[in-house]
């Protein structure tokens, strides 16, 4: 059982199933990111594993928790690289597809002096996830704790996760992202919806610069009950149960943003894990419960901003625990 709260209303390791992408990042250092048009001279390139639900895997899996991965890679060097670096990390990948027609994802990454970056993704074999496969693996999503999934893979094959996953009562968490009107539907079948500002303004059909609580409750009213509204550097807004909350974040010195993220919402996975039993049997420690998981998943994003690269920056369980206690400070303010 885990320390300090990050699972503590849980008896047991916490089970996370995640649905999502396995991708090589292609990651070029430089000065400043592009403009439309502009080519701007870069310092460094770098190979780092990576893809949202490889790096979501195993920020949860870092944490404690037992991560078992549905995905699919190609058969290549990028993709025994992958699958090796994914069981190291301890994240089972029994059930993950090896492609021998179609290459692994790749994500093309720039990142700037300030730690910002842009990110453009070639599926490969994640495009071939599906529906099918998705039922095939049916036992996973019904025995697990918390679904953890993403758009970086067919919405098709979302979808039917998250339907088993609510036909057996486990909480569903969507990062949506890359959001897409698309996803509306999708966004209806969550518990909870973790999206940045430009993700929540598109899902929401709104202006990207309207005040961020009024984008979180705009996206209650679509369906999820809790929503997370990702800001980086400032933080987040939790809208939960009709109420917006800003929550803070540890300043650090930043070095790469690549992986803050997906730290973030594999941290709030495992942490959701104690949250849904609480929601469920009406606890009265649930709002403690919300409010220590959302603590660690800042402090995980925040942390993971210090490192280089996405995999190689998700922090430690021991690393996030330390740092809990200054959010729920600043919480409680």
């Amino acid at each position: 059982m885990m320390s300090n709260g990050v699972n503590s209303g849980s008896a047991s390791t916490p089970r996370v199933c995640v649905v999502g992408s396995v991708n090589m990042d292609l990651v070029v250092r430089a000065p400043k990111i592009p403009a439309p048009g502009e080519t701007v001279m870069g310092r460094s390139f770098e190979n780092f594993p990576g893809g949202k639900g490889a790096n979501q895997a195993v920020a949860a899996a870092r944490l404690g928790a037992t991560v078992m991965l549905l995905g699919a890679v190609g058969s290549e060097a990028h993709g025994q690289q992958l699958a090796q670096t994914l069981h190291r990390e301890g994240v089972d990948v029994s059930r993950m597809v090896r492609r021998e027609d179609l290459p692994t994802g790749v994500a093309l990454i720039t990142v700037d002096d300030h730690g910002e970056n842009t990110i453009v993704v070639a599926p490969g074999a994640n495009a071939t996830l599906t529906a099918a496969y998705i039922e095939e693996n049916r036992d996973v999503i019904e025995t697990c704790d918390v679904l953890l999934a993403q758009l970086e893979v067919p919405l098709d094959a979302v979808a039917a996760a998250a339907k088993i996953a609510r036909e057996a009562g486990k909480p569903v968490i969507l990062n949506a992202a890359p959001a897409s009107p698309a996803a509306r539907e999708l966004v209806k079948l969550s518990d909870l919806l973790i999206v940045n500002r430009g993700e929540a303004a598109l899902l929401g059909g709104m202006d990207p610069f309207v005040e961020p609580g009024r984008l979180a409750l705009r996206l209650a009213e679509i369906g999820p009950p809790a929503i997370v509204l990702t800001l980086g550097s400032q933080g987040s807004i939790l809208a939960y149960r009709g109420r917006p909350r800003r929550i803070p974040t540890l300043s650090v010195k930043a070095v790469d943003a690549v992986g803050a993220g997906d730290a973030f919402a594999g941290v709030l996975a495992v942490g959701w894990a104690a949250v849904h039993p609480a929601i469920k049997s009406k606890d009265p420690e649930e709002f403690r419960l919300v409010e220590r998981a959302l603590a660690s998943a800042s402090v995980a994003g925040a942390l993971a901003t210090r490192t280089r690269g996405a995999i190689p920056s998700l922090p430690s369980h021991d690393e996030v625990i330390a740092r809990v206690p200054e959010l729920e400070k600043l919480l409680r303010v």
